[in-house]
């Protein structure tokens, strides 16, 4: 699951206690959640990126989930009326390259052109994301693609109507340099509309949060 979305100012400070200490922990306690990771906008907008990973996408339409979703918390509550401009997508991973989590990302999304999807998919996992983890300064290269349209829940109806994820690339490293080259002068969302992606939208985030299920089974 892949969410970027803006937060009021005045409520970042409390949003970030509320999300590391309440929400991610109640969310990798839902069975089939694996780990949870929070990043923030280095410049440029949404400012948070949250990627949830999980067993199946399933997972994502389980009785356990949605009885949080419908269920939230006075805290949860409060919160979700400071959310601004949610994309919220349940996702596939087409092909992914490298192993672990760099500390920075750079995430670009778009939408594949109509006809376009089978040649932009190719592109990308056989020429493009499995060279560049062996680049120094990368770690992992992943391809997203939206596949099911999450459902209505109490929560989304607090913060009014998330808009949907299409494609996503997820690059992660340890060098800001290279991915800040990456996203801007070899221009990556240049290459990908020359190569039938439309609305593209690249923001370099830093970590900043991540637990994962064992930690709380611990």
């Amino acid at each position: 699951m892949l969410l970027s979305f803006d937060v009021v100012p005045d409520a970042v400070a409390e949003h970030d206690d509320w999300h590391t200490h309440e929400h991610l922990p109640e969310r990798l306690s839902i069975p089939g959640f694996l780990r949870g990771t929070r990043w923030v906008a280095a410049r440029r907008h949404p400012r948070y990126l949250v990627i949830y990973e999980v067993e199946q996408l399933a997972t994502l339409s389980s009785d356990a989930y949605l009885q949080r979703l419908n269920n939230p918390s006075a805290w949860t509550t409060r919160m979700m009326s400071h959310y601004r401009d949610m994309t919220r997508g349940f996702c596939s991973v087409t092909c992914s390259a490298g192993l672990g989590v760099g500390g920075i990302c750079l995430l670009v999304r778009f939408k594949p052109a109509q006809g376009e999807e089978p040649s932009l998919r190719k592109w990308l996992c056989g020429d493009v994301l499995p060279v560049l983890p062996e680049r120094p300064g990368l770690v992992s290269a992943h391809l997203l693609e939206g596949a099911v349209t999450p459902p209505m829940t109490n929560e989304q109806r607090i913060r009014g109507p998330d808009a949907a994820v299409d494609w996503a690339v997820v690059l992660t490293g340890y060098s800001r340099e290279l991915l800040t080259e990456l996203a801007q002068h070899e221009n990556l969302e240049k290459h990908l509309t020359e190569r039938g992606a439309i609305g593209t939208l690249g923001v370099l985030y830093q970590l900043e949060c991540s637990l994962s299920a064992r930690e709380i089974d611990a």
